[in-house]
């Protein structure tokens, strides 16, 4: 009979969110469940609870790791989109996608409805981390921000957001393309690499 892996603390973490995650984009944010997420990794409720402590905590964890993962990819398509092998779309979507494809923005929805208002705060964070992070690397910690360039960054990731939520009802009242939203996301990181470009960054 075979034995089954024993997993570090660790693994076993981010193995909970993996299974967590695919839960999410699979049947949406009311489906991430400890008895759920332990089926799909063949954990008991006690384990799970003995990471994040309930249900909300395991909801919550799952936001700050969408957050990190989104932001990861955002900053590696900046960077890639400044050394010319990825393109401004490419940031866009890499972030509209994160929060509708794959669940981020159905997350955050579900979290307030259901009381927990501090959902918000691992995006911000995770995004504000992502901002600095690219900046500090770009700038150098001496010289001062270049405001235009992260304020677009961050307005790229509000615009996304609020597209994931409520953007294909409000598109269709304003008889608006559903893609217009990342068509002004894109039309922001262009002004903003133009000017990171124009300045010597």
């Amino acid at each position: 009979m075979a034995t089954r892996k024993r997993l570090s603390p660790e693994e076993s973490r981010a193995g909970a969110l993996e299974a967590a995650r695919n839960l999410l984009i699979e049947a949406g944010p009311q489906a991430v469940t400890l008895k759920a997420v332990g089926a799909r990794v063949g954990r008991t409720h006690a384990n799970l609870l003995h990471h994040f402590g309930s249900a909300a905590g395991l909801q919550n964890a799952l936001g700050v790791y969408l957050a990190e993962s989104v932001c990861d990819r955002i900053a590696d398509s900046i960077r890639a989109s400044r050394e010319g092998t990825a393109s401004p779309r490419d940031i866009v979507d890499q972030a509209f996608d994160a929060f509708d494809h794959e669940g981020g923005g159905a997350l955050v929805s579900w979290l307030l409805a259901t009381g927990q208002e501090d959902a918000l705060e691992p995006f911000t964070m995770a995004i504000h981390e992502m901002i600095e992070q690219v900046h500090r690397e770009e700038m150098g910690a001496d010289h001062p921000a270049d405001r235009e360039a992260l304020e677009s960054t961050l307005v790229v990731v509000l615009l996304a957001l609020g597209q994931s939520l409520i953007g294909p009802p409000l598109s269709a009242a304003l008889k608006l393309p559903d893609n217009v939203a990342r068509d002004v996301a894109e039309k922001l990181v262009v002004e903003s690499l133009a000017q990171a470009r124009g300045t010597g960054v």
